[in-house]
């Protein structure tokens, strides 16, 4: 839990320290929302709430009542002074534009719109663990479950963009029109809600690959005749990006849906070309030598050898996969099988006595796995990313997340029809 102390003076006049900790509740993210704000009217969504919250911590850790918006208001302006100096990843001191986050994981869109010099204004995200990474990099607090309507009173107007990687659900169009109404119940529902609330000029969601196919088109139909009909945005044809062109070494493709207001009257939209970059594995490989832990023991090499050898046996590729130095990784997804199909070879380690509990010993033929700083640099996070969190937790942030630099290069083709140069 990151905590931060500041001396501040109560109404008797005498000098106190207070630590700012994280309850799980919407005034921690209020009171982040506000220092990052608090020079612009967005602020206004923010104050309340955050003054609430400083009150309360001053009277529960110094068993006092006494203590006034004033007092809470100049803790506030302690915490602002310092605040971009704390943070790897804080706002751009002069923004062009204002977007929000949703479904913000670990922040791979904010990343990649901050640096267009965007200003986030909102951000949600409902797991605890992808909070506690989004704030130590970013100095914010994301709100919780954006299903909530008290969540979505938040948000505030007059944004530029709306960002969201949301989760792909099943939606129940059988004999329906396919229209708002029909997605009730689906995460995307919620995503229109809020354009049809907030009226953004552009629109930019991320989704798997299989969304263009899934329920043989027709979840993506509604999607698109949602965007299209009932909120009356422009959206060009969603294309599918791989994040191997566009300077990452991973087979990783997305598909891309971006609109914009009708009364800004775009009417056409180019997706960003692949860049002319060469990577490969070795690119983003540790360059000193990988704890033993990555490494797997005979006895797990020996079952990942069976399994693909039953699976070729009934005419499968399915298995394991050791990616070479001068290859391309597979997509970084949750799950174990995520690893075990982005192996690779390492013959540097000079210490084989386990860390970890083992079945058999370290298998002698350098066989690892990719640690997660290797995952961070596959889905394009910069080496100052901070990772705070379990590998176990680590290999399922990166694994959830967008690809930061095809992101960002479509956000660049999404700020240039705004005009916010």
């Amino acid at each position: 839990m990151i905590e931060k102390r500041i001396n501040i003076e109560n109404i008797d006049g005498q000098l106190f320290e207070i630590k700012v900790v994280d309850p799980e509740n919407s005034k921690p993210a209020s009171f982040t929302h506000y220092l990052h704000n608090h020079k612009n009217g967005v602020s206004q969504y923010y104050k309340k709430d955050a003054i609430s919250y400083v009150k309360e911590i001053l009277k529960k850790e110094y068993h006092t009542e006494k203590v006034t918006n004033k007092v809470a208001e100049e803790a506030l302006q302690y915490l602002i002074f310092d605040l971009n100096k704390s943070v790897p990843f804080p706002a751009p001191e002069n923004p062009k534009f204002k977007f929000i986050d949703l479904f913000a994981g670990i922040g791979g869109f904010r990343l990649a719109l901050q640096n267009l010099k965007g200003k986030c204004v909102f951000t949600s995200e409902w797991d605890k663990y992808s909070k506690q990474t989004y704030k130590v990099n970013f100095g914010e607090i994301p709100f919780g479950d954006i299903t909530k309507p008290e969540t979505k009173n938040y948000i505030p107007n007059n944004f530029d963009v709306l960002c969201a990687g949301f989760p792909c659900q099943a939606f129940s169009i059988a004999g329906k029109r396919g229209g708002f109404e029909d997605t009730r119940g689906t995460l995307f529902f919620d995503v229109a809600e809020i354009i049809k609330r907030k009226q953004p000029k552009a629109i930019f969601l991320e989704n798997v690959k299989g969304l263009r196919n899934h329920d043989k088109g027709k979840t993506l139909a509604t999607i698109l005749n949602v965007l299209r009909e009932d909120l009356g945005y422009y959206v060009p044809e969603p294309k599918i990006l791989n994040a191997k062109q566009f300077g990452v070494p991973q087979n990783r493709e997305r598909i891309f849906i971006v609109g914009f207001r009708k009364d800004l009257e775009v009417t056409d939209f180019e997706y960003p070309e692949p860049t002319n970059k060469t990577v490969v594995l070795a690119d983003v490989l540790e360059q000193e030598e990988v704890s033993v832990k990555y490494y797997l023991s005979t006895t797990y090499v020996q079952t990942l050898k069976n399994h693909r050898s039953r699976h070729e046996s009934k005419g499968n590729g399915f298995g394991y996969e050791i990616i070479p130095n001068d290859g391309i990784a597979n997509a970084v997804v949750c799950g174990g099988m995520g690893r075990e199909r982005n192996l690779v070879f390492d013959d540097r380690l000079t210490n084989f006595k386990p860390i970890t509990n083992i079945s058999g010993k370290v298998n002698r033929e350098g066989i690892r796995k990719m640690t997660p700083r290797e995952w961070a640099r596959l889905q394009g996070f910069p080496d100052n990313f901070k990772i705070i969190v379990s590998d176990a937790q680590a290999y399922k942030q990166f694994g959830n997340s967008v690809a930061v630099p095809a992101i960002q290069a479509t956000a660049e083709k999404i700020i240039e029809k705004l005009n916010c140069k």
